[in-house]
């Protein structure tokens, strides 16, 4: 692995979002200023390919990135903010086992991401997330 891929590999374990390649080439770049957006485009496929990231589309035009998860989650998207909410649910993932059972299959992955607004501010702080952001 090059250095300046060692830089790529840090910001985004560092990373509490999803951050585009753009946002990754900002925060490479400001520890290595020799870092191109070149590099992180070819860096992000690469990584992609061999299942080290995972990429999401988020509707906003923009392919977001984060490390594969250890552990399963999902994703809930304020369409005002941005702001990306992961959670998990058994109920969710019992209900879209058992759709799959009656539909004949047998689940081997599955992406959830829900779309939504703010009913009200968040409370706590924001800390009352239901299972963290990111």
């Amino acid at each position: 692995m090059t250095d300046q891929r060692r830089v790529i590999a840090k910001v985004l374990s560092e990373a509490v979002d999803h951050p585009d390649v753009e946002e990754l080439h900002q925060r490479a770049a400001a520890v290595d200023p020799r870092i191109s957006i070149a590099t992180v485009y070819r860096t992000v496929k690469l990584w992609e390919e061999a299942n080290i990231l995972e990429r999401h589309d988020f509707g906003d035009g923009r392919a977001r990135y984060e490390e594969m998860p250890e552990t399963h989650h999902d994703h809930l998207i304020d369409i005002k903010s941005g702001e990306v909410i992961e959670f998990c649910n058994d109920e969710i993932e019992r209900l879209q086992n058992e759709v799959a059972e009656r539909l004949g299959f047998r689940l081997v992955g599955h992406r959830l991401e829900l779309f939504g607004v703010r009913l009200q501010p968040p409370k706590n702080g924001g800390n009352d997330r239901g299972g963290g952001s990111r």
